[in-house]
């Protein structure tokens, strides 16, 4: 990844999303980044939408169980409240946030804050899930990541669901979901 050189001395924000399937390492590659810019004593927050309580009530932690303490919110707003005098901000679980979450990344990219976003591209029935597709239109730096299909082994991009619940918000691990890829997601 480059990053232009800044020789005026401001400080240049910039947005990365991290996306792909469930499974597919998204939070593992937002804690490895977050933890990187605490080795270089950048002042950093971290957030996550408060319904998201699968593994840990105010922490990011990923399928392999690595974690991160983050402050859960209600709303993308919250966010711009409590993001000061930091250097970096990462959030976590991104689709889950209001349309509004776009603004509060780029207002935080005009302040000169890095922004760290990870979430599903996707939804289950392999539709845009909420805000993700405006917050990758806007992305200074993209990484889609790619789990692989417990089917028949080939890049998975897509979160199936196994149970027949529906709504686009669910919840839920392995016992939910699993990777699979096109051809395998439109078999069943």
């Amino acid at each position: 990844m480059f990053i232009e050189p800044n020789f005026t001395g401001e400080k240049r924000g910039s947005i990365e999303v991290i996306c792909g399937s469930m499974f597919s390492g998204k939070t593992e590659e937002l804690i490895r980044r977050l933890k990187r810019v605490r080795i270089a004593n950048q002042r950093v927050e971290i957030f996550k939408p408060a319904i998201d309580i699968r593994y840990h009530e105010t922490e990011v932690v990923s399928h392999d169980a690595n974690s991160i303490a983050s402050t859960p919110v209600e709303n993308s707003q919250t966010i711009l409240l409590l993001a000061q005098d930091v250097d970096v901000v990462g959030i976590d679980e991104a689709q889950f946030f209001d349309a509004e979450i776009m603004h509060v990344c780029q207002t935080l990219a005009i302040k000169g804050i890095r922004v760290i976003v990870a979430g599903l591209d996707m939804d289950y029935t392999g539709k845009p899930f909420g805000p993700m597709p405006q917050l990758l239109a806007i992305a200074d730096f993209i990484t889609k990541l790619h789990a692989i299909c417990v089917k028949c082994g080939s890049i998975a991009s897509i979160s199936y669901r196994k149970t027949s619940q529906n709504g686009q918000v669910l919840l839920g691990e392995k016992d939910v979901y699993e990777p699979r890829c096109w051809k395998c997601f439109r078999a069943d």
